[in-house]
Order: structure tokens, then C-alpha cells, then sequence
């Protein structure tokens, strides 16, 4: 991942330069300096190429002298502009200068708290994962090692960068643990890296599989039992609610199967290898958790992820099968790779019941089906209170990570009647993912909301602040939830 630094809005006098055109705007100071210094070039490449500052068109311009490249980004007009815009163009920077070692991006003319925006999409941007490549040739690498945000108030960028940074943190520590392949990350291991974010202030606790037991995490506990790695629960707080605030923390829910084969009802073999980032649910509540504590959040917050590994074998859960869930409730189990609702009826269960929260968010790589309704341009909102899901969906739509809501209802809910115990965890093809929603609800007691983030816990394609690879939807989105509406 690249560096980046705010510096004074000068021009430079070596390697690449991104400029931001505000469509029907007047240039900036540096845009009309550039261009002087280059005898019009810019002027005469723009009007070439038709380029007019259209939000996402670009025109690169090859340096002189002194600057090797130039980049014209187009914000669009005036009333398009956002923090979301200046990220994307961040990023866009930063793959438009990829082949410069060192460059820098003009935020001239703008509040400080742009010039924060834009360093934080160029370095989401620029994250790889690479900790595994040992032959990698150098020109597939890009060359960019940093990046100087030009602006008229360093020390105003500085200090909107702080929490962005945290943020930033936060999101990185989600995309390593998805990329990581499921022989290296596990429930212990995965455990392990939770309790190594007490660093930041979080009272980390690890509940392991004999308290587990004893405890009575049925649903859970029946999904890692084919697997000779045993399961883990991972409890995380953060308390830093101010005097006279709400103490009743905010519940952050994560389903953690690090590799998820199907179990007995055994996956087909193409694609099986995606199953590494079934626990992107927890991933994220994890990189959430570090970035409230890394920006000293005023809030209490609670993230409980529970982790483990659904494999076939002879102790495996089978088809069939009847399992008493931590709330007493009875399961029959028809799918055993409808495997994540299990995960998450303990973890709601057990979270409500111990910290009463203000509200349960639980995020979930849950099915399949929501893909086919949504594609992977929004997760799926299901939601039991008003306010909640409103404010879900707003925050979803100033961060890019966005949402959608779809229909709980009683029609639905009858489709998991089972003839043997209080519950079955299918009820057919029809509204996968919404019966998935239902059968979780049946362990929710108060305002909760459920995201599934199948479709969008891995990008499929490069965008403007997320190369493809793992995403780690939900960390921006769920910290400015909590921003906005929940902090003292």
C-alpha cells in the first residue's frame, strides 16, 4: 500500500501529477500553473480529447522537463461533489500514476477534510495482498510508492485524517484476514489475531470449545464438529462512552466459518476455493472494532464473531439431524451447508443476552440467492425497526457500500415450520435469502438488522477503492452508523 503525506500547493517539479477538473469550474491555481509550465498542453490535450471534468473521465497528458505524466480526473459538477467523490478520485489517482514512483494529486482550492478523502481512496485503492508471491515479476507490480496530497491547509488535512486513518486500519485488518488462505487462518488462528487488537484498548475474549459446550452453543458447536479444528467465540469490547451517555453498548454480530465445504450436503468442486472468506461476516466486525478503538469512538460497542470450520467427516453434522440451539429452541437440520443461520442463532442469542444492546447488527456471507436477487452491487437489509434500517441505508449510500431492504413476513416464515423439532434451517429454493433472514430473526430480541454480504464481501473487478479481492464491506459503513448516530 502506498504512503501518503499533505504538503503545500506547489507544483512539483518531478514525476506524475493528478489534477481534479470540477465540470463547467474554473481550474485551480495549480491546474493553470501546470498548464502555463507545460506551453497549454493541458488546455489542447482537454479539448482533444473532449474531456470537460464529467465525473469518472480521464485524460493523461505526457510530461515535459520536468513532470513525466499529467492526469486531468473529472469530479462532475459542483452539486456531485462528496467525500465518496474525492475518495474516488483517490483512487483513481493513484491507478492513473501506477507506473511513477512518486507522484502527487492537487486538492487545491477545497476544505482540508477533501484532501483527507482523497488520501484515504488512493491508499484503499493501492492495497495488495501479495505476502504469498515469491516470483513476481517487477512490471506487474505497480511501481507508486507515495503519494503527496498538494493542499492549501496541511495541518486542517492532518487532522481530518486522523480518524480516517483509524478507519483505514480498520478496513485493512478485514481485507488481510479474507485474503488469507484457510489452511493459514482458522478459528485458533483467526482467534489469535482477535486478541492481538488489545493493543488498541479492546477487552478481548476468547471462549473456547469446553466453556462453549458447557455453555450449550448447540447450533454452533454442530457446525464445527466434522472438523478437527475446534471452534472459537470471540467477544470484543470497546468502552469509550462518555460520562452520562448511554452505557447499553451497540452489538456488531459476525459468522466466521473459515472454510466452509458444505459439510455432509458437500458443495460442487468449481469454485469451492471462494469458501476461504465465508467468515467475511466476522472479518468485518473485526476490522469494525478496530477502527472504533483506533479512533477512541464515544460509544460502547461489542463485536462477537463466532469462527468455525464446516467439514465432512465422520462426526460431521449430518441431514437429519436435530440440534438444541443456546436459546433452547430445536433445530432440524436438512442442509448442513445452510450451515451460517446456525452459526449466527447462537451469537444473537448469546449477545443479547449478555449485554442487552441498543441494537444487533449481524453481517453474514449467508447465501447464495442474495447474489441472484442483487448481484454484487448492493448487500441485502433485513431489518426489524424502522430507524434503524433508515439509517442503514443512508450511511450505505454517503460510503458506497450500499444497501438494499428486502421483506420480512409471517408467508415466509411458515416455510421453516419442521415436523419434528420447533425449526427447520431451509424452506426451499424460492426466497433464499430471505427465508435465511427468517430463521435468523427467530433468536432476535430488539431493534436488529441482518446484511447479507455474499455478493459484496468480495469484489469481482477492480472499482475505484477496492482492487479486487476482499472488500471488507461493512467497516465504513457501520462506523459512520455509528458516527452519526450513536456517538456522545
Amino acid at each position: 500500500m502506498i504512503e501518503t503525506r499533505f504538503s503545500p500547493a506547489t507544483l512539483p517539479t518531478a514525476g506524475g501529477l493528478a489534477l481534479l477538473v470540477v465540470e463547467g469550474g474554473t481550474p485551480s491555481a495549480l491546474h493553470q500553473s501546470a498548464d502555463l509550465a507545460s506551453g497549454g498542453a493541458l488546455t489542447r490535450a482537454a479539448h482533444a480529447a473532449g474531456f470537460t471534468g464529467t465525473k469518472g473521465q480521464s485524460c493523461v497528458v505526457l510530461g515535459g522537463e520536468h513532470l513525466s505524466r499529467i492526469v486531468l480526473i473529472g469530479l462532475g459538477k459542483p452539486d456531485e461533489h462528496s467525500v465518496r467523490g474525492m475518495e474516488e478520485a483517490g483512487g483513481a489517482a493513484t491507478v492513473a500514476l501506477a507506473r511513477e514512483e512518486h507522484a502527487a494529486l492537487a486538492v487545491d482550492g477545497m476544505p482540508p477534510s477533501h484532501a483527507a478523502h482523497a488520501a484515504l481512496g488512493a491508499r484503499l485503492r493501492s492495497y495488495r495482498f501479495d505476502r504469498y508471491r515469491t516470483k513476481e515479476k517487477a512490471d506487474d507490480k505497480p511501481k507508486l510508492a507515495s503519494l503527496t496530497i498538494l493542499t492549501d491547509d496541511t495541518a486542517g488535512a492532518d487532522a481530518a485524517f486522523t480518524p480516517l486513518a483509524a478507519i483505514l486500519h480498520g478496513t485493512i485488518v478485514s481485507r488481510d484476514l479474507i485474503s488469507e488462505p484457510p489452511n493459514v487462518l482458522y478459528p485458533a488462528e483467526m482467534a489469535a489475531r482477535c486478541v492481538a487488537l488489545a493493543e488498541l484498548g479492546l477487552d478481548v475474549e476468547v471462549l473456547e470449545p469446553a466453556e462453549l459446550e458447557k455453555q450449550g452453543w448447540g447450533a454452533l458447536l454442530a457446525v464445527a464438529q466434522g472438523s478437527a479444528r475446534a471452534a472459537r467465540v470471540v467477544v470484543m469490547q470497546w468502552r469509550g462512552a462518555a460520562d452520562g451517555a448511554d452505557p447499553s453498548p451497540l452489538a456488531f454480530i459476525g459468522k466466521g466459518v473459515t472454510f466452509d465445504t458444505g459439510g455432509i450436503s458437500i458443495k460442487p468442486a468449481p469454485g469451492m476455493e471462494d469458501m476461504k472468506w465465508d467468515m467475511a461476516g466476522a472479518g468485518t466486525v473485526i476490522g469494525l472494532m478496530a477502527a472504533l478503538a483506533g479512533r477512541k469512538a464515544k460509544v460502547n460497542a461489542v463485536g462477537v464473531v463466532g469462527l468455525v470450520e464446516n467439514m465432512p467427516s465422520g462426526t460431521a453434522m449430518r441431514p437429519g439431524d436435530v440440534i438444541r440451539s443456546l436459546s433452547g429452541q430445536t433445530i432440524e437440520v436438512q442442509n448442513t451447508d445452510a450451515e451460517g443461520r446456525l452459526v449466527l442463532a447462537d451469537l444473537l442469542w448469546y449477545a443479547q443476552d449478555r449485554f442487552t444492546p441498543r441494537f444487533s447488527v449481524d453481517l453474514a456471507t449467508l447465501t447464495g440467492a442474495i447474489i441472484v436477487a442483487l448481484g454484487h452491487e448492493h448487500a441485502g437489509l433485513f431489518c426489524n425497526d424502522e430507524a434503524l434500517a433508515t439509517n442503514l441505508l443512508a450511511v450505505g449510500e454517503i460510503t458506497g457500500e450500499k444497501l438494499w431492504r428486502m421483506p420480512l413476513g409471517k408467508a415466509y416464515d411458515k416455510l421453516i415450520r419442521s415436523d419434528i423439532a420447533d425449526m427447520k434451517n431451509i424452506g426451499g429454493r424460492p426466497g433464499g435469502s430471505i427465508i435465511g433472514a427468517q430463521f435468523v430473526q427467530r433468536f432476535v430480541r430488539g431493534p436488529w438488522a441482518h446484511l447479507d454480504i455474499a455478493g459484496t464481501a468480495w469484489a469481482t473487478k477492480d472499482t475505484d477503492t477496492v482492487p479486487k479481492g476482499a472488500s471488507a464491506f461493512g467497516v465504513r459503513l457501520l462506523d459512520r452508523l455509528v458516527a452519526e448516530h450513536y456517538e456522545a
